[in-house]
């Protein structure tokens, strides 16, 4: 028994020592099991996307065709409804990204570096709290509040403005998606924040400049990179989404994710369905080059 321990002992001793000498070993056995997760579930998912994306569905008896055509990619360009939904969708998400860069950063600014500690902690939990609730609540709760007999018309109709009436209207889905996905913007443009020395801005402030030219100057410029990590986030996030648009949007509110769910689940058309799904992808391949130049991943 002591023999065998002690010979256990040396190979473990040997296998440490092999690891040691040998730093892309201990890299690839400590990566190759998330690695080839990835591979196999992420990237395999997207492949079959795109192949799927290339076969068709006879018209008739609604039988999928295993033949390769790009027919569904030309339905996407020449039919106008499509390209309208399209476009659509990524006006709304970069929408809701733009305004939750413009409510981010004062918020963020003012939370890092003006709040007293316990306000500060106590602001960070307020941007949790909502992230602890369901989805479906807090979209419900806005449907309420946007709805024609709901608390927001009540109110300006008390004061004297008058209903607004933007409930079931791309301009509700602005506003929830803008509230839903605000927190995601608000940490990462935090945390950037917190990055910066306060020499720079003691600095700024000693040769002259006033509080806009030393944001304009120094703090933007170090802060960018949280905000694309942040961008990320509400881009993504819009693009995908289906289930806001079919709560509080209105019937000529539909974006990507509503087109791809109604050909999966009541047309049975899923070559199509899956072409109308490439889009998003390709446009967030491209957010991600942009996103990456400016420093997006260093942030995240």
């Amino acid at each position: 028994m002591a023999s065998n321990a002690l010979a256990a002992g040396s190979a473990r001793t040997r296998a440490s020592a092999a690891l040691f000498r040998r730093p892309w070993l201990r890299a690839t056995l400590l990566l190759s099991a998330p690695g080839a997760w990835f591979v196999l579930i992420y990237l395999a998912a997207l492949v079959l996307l795109f192949v799927s994306a290339l076969w068709s569905v006879e018209s008739f008896t609604g039988k999928l065709e295993h033949t390769w055509t790009l027919e569904n990619f030309e339905t996407l360009v020449k039919v106008p409804a499509y390209r309208t939904v399209a476009l659509r969708t990524i006006g709304i998400a970069a929408a809701v990204t733009v305004t939750d860069a413009l409510l981010a950063v004062p918020f963020a600014f003012y939370a890092a570096r003006v709040a007293p500690r316990r306000v500060s902690s106590f602001l960070f939990v307020a941007v949790l709290i909502p992230l602890w609730s369901s989805y479906l609540v807090r979209v419900f709760a806005w449907r309420l509040i946007l709805a024609h007999d709901g608390i927001l018309n009540w109110t300006l109709e008390e004061v004297g403005f008058g209903s607004v009436n933007i409930g079931y209207s791309n301009w509700a889905m602005w506003i929830v998606f803008s509230y839903i996905w605000l927190p995601f913007m608000i940490l990462p443009v935090w945390a950037a924040i917190e990055r910066v020395p306060s020499s720079y801005l003691e600095a700024s402030a000693d040769l002259g400049a006033r509080g806009w030219r030393t944001f304009r100057s120094v703090l933007f410029p170090l802060i960018v990179p949280g905000i694309a990590a942040g961008a990320i986030f509400t881009f993504s996030l819009t693009l995908g989404d289906f289930i806001t648009p079919t709560l509080v949007g209105g019937a000529g509110s539909q974006l990507i994710g509503n087109v791809v769910y109604q050909n999966v689940g009541v047309a049975n058309n899923i070559p199509f369905a899956a072409a109308f799904a490439v889009v998003p992808v390709i446009v967030m391949g491209l957010f991600l080059l942009l996103a990456r130049r400016l420093g997006a991943f260093e942030a995240l």
